[in-house]
């Protein structure tokens, strides 16, 4: 059997624990306080049959016809382009609990590619099943749009890093937006080390720097705000002085306080 990037083997077809089912719920919960009603419905939607793939895999690519929609369940995944002379820009990043685009069935082709961070195990959504589930549970299908915009939000939060921040600001802002996230679904706790499968050189194409630049930012950001980077792995041991650092707001994530 395949193996986990931090060790553990994937989950068989049908083995996906009610906790991994549970990131999605929370995080669809971050959105919209769900009744019992709509968590059990959150549930049922994510608890199917579902896929594996390694590290560097497709899921879908781009030109290819899109039919449903993707959940992640365990590991990391990445929407990028990839250029005419081989060069990668990551696009955005996926984490336990996301969706891989809520309504990209409605496009004819993919314009992007979806790949595989770590090794990863998803599960396929049909663009009819997902429409029954929102016509019938109209609180999972707020949280579900809520989803949808903050996708969004987190693209433009992107763009400034591109456009405006400094190198340095840009890794600290994406290390705090990541670290928020994954402290939304259950999967990063204070002063902990977290699952953290990005490499330098993931990072370099998410913020459009070399793969020597990142390295050197990694340096100095444990310095200046003691977040130690090793190999599939994170630990945030002053999150006030990486806030601080990136001049982070979490209000473009739009999570319940």
């Amino acid at each position: 059997h395949s193996v986990m990037a931090d060790g553990r083997k994937p989950f068989g077809r049908r083995e996906v624990p009610t906790l991994a089912l549970l990131h999605f719920v929370e995080k669809l919960n971050a959105f919209a306080a769900l009744t019992d009603t709509a968590r059990q419905a959150a549930v049922t939607l994510a608890d199917r049959h579902h896929r594996t793939c390694h590290r560097g895999e497709d899921l879908i690519s781009e030109g290819d016809k899109p039919r449903n929609v993707q959940l992640i369940i365990d590991g990391w995944a990445c929407r990028y382009k990839i250029l005419e002379d081989g060069r990668r820009q990551i696009l955005a990043i996926f984490i336990p609990g996301d969706l891989c685009d809520l309504n990209v069935y409605i496009l004819d082709r993919m314009d992007h590619s979806i790949s595989a961070i770590s090794p990863l195990t998803y599960v396929t959504i049909e663009q009819q099943e997902m429409e029954q589930f929102c016509d019938g549970n109209p609180q999972l299908a707020r949280a579900l749009w809520w989803e949808s915009l903050v996708s969004a939000s987190i693209q433009r939060e992107w763009l400034v890093n591109a456009a405006q921040r400094t190198p340095m600001e840009a890794i600290a802002h994406l290390v705090c937006e990541l670290y928020f996230r994954l402290r939304v679904v259950k999967l990063a706790r204070k002063g902990e080390p977290i699952f953290f499968p990005l490499t330098q050189t993931d990072i370099a194409d998410t913020l459009g720097l070399t793969q020597p630049h990142i390295s050197r930012l990694l340096q100095m950001l444990n310095k200046h705000a003691k977040v130690a980077w090793r190999p599939r792995q994170l630990i945030v041991h002053d999150e006030d002085s990486l806030r601080h650092l990136a001049g982070f707001n979490p209000d473009y994530l739009h999570f319940r306080r």
